[in-house]
């Protein structure tokens, strides 16, 4: 049988040493292998897709919601009690498998929606977390969403298990890998917030510059200068002066100040973000 590196063999010698013979020979063998029909293009096609998709793992997929409050100076995570027996005793986040018919973000809505009867709050996809050991009855994959929502403007919805806020530099373990899911999104909040004004989704329709400043240092956790924190919002214009000022507060009332959300969005792509 003859190669085509034979081939190429044969018809450089021919070249060198012309044989009328040897010339025939060449021209019927390169017929040979040249006329061949080629495989058709859709012979490596697959067919019946459904049959190639049950040959897949059967892996459940979940959402994980980390939702974050602020109350009381301080960054608080809506948690509740975990219901399997070799968690006793301890809290977990919110969350739930991603039904058939569900996109992600969906699934996570409808948690939201279920446990704080909200479905305008912000919520945003931080990653996936697909440990083969992370939960105890199989492979699980999740994936964590950070939401952020003003704690006075909702109402738990509580079932079976307990449903509380908790600070977030209280927490020290939670069940399954909640808390390294935790602790991500709380990195990711910090940068975001630098990144994007997120932090106004945590406070009252209408704050002091007290009250956000002590937002962003609970978020960040810093002391910041009081001097510079308003001068860097100051010189950004999205603050609207209500003409209203603090009620019932242990020290000199301030100015009462809502977010300009709709300056914002019209000139968000010159938005720089804000450096502390």
């Amino acid at each position: 049988m003859y190669t085509f590196k034979k081939l190429l063999y044969l018809n450089f010698h021919i070249l060198v040493y012309p044989c009328k013979k040897e010339y025939q020979f060449l021209i019927a063998m390169t017929k040979n292998v040249f006329d061949k029909p080629l495989a058709k293009p859709e012979a490596h096609l697959i067919k019946d897709a459904g049959k190639l998709v049950a040959s897949y793992p059967k892996v459940p997929i979940t959402v994980d919601c980390v939702i974050f409050g602020f109350e009381e100076n301080e960054l608080k995570v809506l948690l509740i009690r975990s219901d399997l027996e070799m968690y006793k005793g301890l809290w977990s986040l919110l969350g739930d498998n991603v039904k058939n018919n569900e996109e992600l973000d969906t699934a996570a809505y409808r948690v939201l929606k279920e446990r704080t009867g909200m479905n305008d709050v912000y919520l945003d996809q931080v990653r996936a977390f697909s440990h083969p050991q992370r939960h105890p009855a199989g492979r699980v994959i999740t994936v964590a969403y950070c939401s952020l929502l003003n704690i006075q403007h909702h109402e738990l919805k509580i079932y079976a298990n307990e449903l509380h806020w908790h600070s977030y530099s209280s927490i020290k373990s939670l069940a399954f890998d909640h808390k390294a899911i935790l602790d991500t999104c709380y990195k990711w909040l910090q940068k975001r917030i630098q990144e994007h004004p997120l932090g106004f989704n945590l406070l009252p329709d209408k704050f002091s510059l007290r009250e956000l400043q002590n937002l962003y240092e609970a978020i960040l956790g810093v002391s910041l200068d009081r001097r510079n924190f308003r001068k860097k919002f100051a010189s950004m214009d999205l603050l609207i002066d209500v003409g209203e000022m603090e009620e019932n507060v242990p020290h000199r009332p301030g100015k009462l100040y809502k977010f300009n959300f709709e300056k914002y969005e019209k000139n968000k792509r010159k938005w720089i973000g804000i450096d502390f």
